[in-house]
């Protein structure tokens, strides 16, 4: 019986110190498992040393960056785009909130000024409208009229605005300018070039004393480098491109209107069909108009054509006279001959 009872405490005894056992090393694993987060969340030294940015945890990496949202497209233009000033002739409609009698249309003087009820002559002229909104508002509170008045002024016609285009265009006038607009696209509004135009345009530009020179392409297209910003209050001149004319005893008397380049005597005659046989080549004149009047100088064409004279540049106006041989046209009239001839001929465009 006591055998049966050490035996049965001897088990009992085992069991208690295995189930102690697995108790302490359950227990020690926890504590390492529980001690490695940390470690892992932490950042190396050695890495915050160099500045490496650390790892995302596995939830995050496929989360998206937030984008950064494009500016408005017409956040840069905007600020680009000139202002808008009022100006003398302009035409504008002032309201004031709530008060209906004071609404009034009114044009800009010469001055600058526009009459106003109650508060007389104002000088609007080269402010903005927000600006003359402004202004109209302070004489209005100040003179006692209105108390903590609101104005709004609307732009019924601009003409202070506009782009004048004049000369060698199909439709000449005056196009408003109430955006951004460049000088191509000025010159398509008024239906392009004519045939007689010069590719040599001035723009006369507001408050500045040089006008602006460009030389244009025959074709826009090919070259956009002249293709200017226009301004408010601009002038395009467009001139009539210079005319030589080829008169006299010539396969074909023309007008050859040279719209870009010059031309020479040689060029101009075989332009105009070349010589005639009965042509007296002695006789050849170039006929120019200067600062005192006309001049007539002698060219020696036959020279030229053997190549033993050098060939002449000829000018806008110039009138290349080639005389009949043995003609009834004598020397001392041959500026009189010449001006007849001259106002029968044809036009040519001439592209050097």
């Amino acid at each position: 019986m006591e055998l049966g009872t050490l035996s049965f405490a001897r088990r009992t005894y085992s069991f208690l110190l295995v189930l102690v056992f697995l108790l302490i090393a359950g227990s020690a694993l926890s504590q390492q498992n529980s001690g490695e987060a940390p470690q892992s969340a932490a950042q190396p030294a050695s890495q915050a040393a160099v500045g490496t940015t650390p790892s995302k945890p596995d939830d995050q990496k496929n989360t998206p960056e937030p984008t950064k949202s494009a500016p408005a497209p017409g956040a840069t233009e905007a600020s680009d785009s000139p202002v808008l000033k009022l100006g003398a002739g302009d035409l504008i409609e002032v309201t004031v909130y709530n008060v209906p009698e004071l609404t009034t249309k009114a044009r800009v003087g010469n001055s600058g000024d526009v009459y106003l009820p109650l508060i007389d002559y104002v000088h609007v002229s080269d402010l903005t409208t927000e600006e003359a909104q402004s202004l109209i508002q302070k004489r209005l509170e100040d003179g006692g009229f209105v108390r903590n008045p609101h104005v709004t002024i609307f732009v019924d016609e601009s003409a202070s605005q506009g782009v004048t285009l004049l000369g060698e265009v199909t439709k000449p006038g005056v196009y408003p300018d109430l955006g951004d607009h460049k000088l191509y696209e000025l010159i398509s509004m008024a239906g392009g070039f004519t045939q007689s135009a010069a590719r040599k345009v001035s723009i006369v530009r507001r408050n500045q004393s040089q006008p602006i020179h460009l030389s244009l392409p025959r074709n826009l297209a090919d070259d956009l480098s002249s293709n200017v910003d226009i301004q408010p209050g601009d002038t395009i001149m467009v001139p009539r491109a210079p005319i030589i004319y080829v008169v006299g005893d010539v396969g074909r008397p023309s007008g050859l209107l040279v719209d870009n380049g010059s031309l020479t005597v040689l060029q101009a005659l075989a332009l105009a069909g070349g010589t005639n046989k009965t042509a007296k080549m002695g006789g050849v004149r170039i006929i120019r108009k200067g600062p005192t009047g006309m001049t007539e100088t002698e060219v020696p064409l036959k020279k030229m054509l053997e190549a033993k004279a050098p060939d002449v540049p000829l000018q806008g106006d110039d009138i290349l006279f080639v005389p009949v041989s043995g003609g009834r046209v004598l020397a001392a009239r041959t500026f009189e001959a010449a001006m007849s001839a001259a106002t029968a001929v044809t036009i040519y465009s001439v592209h050097p």
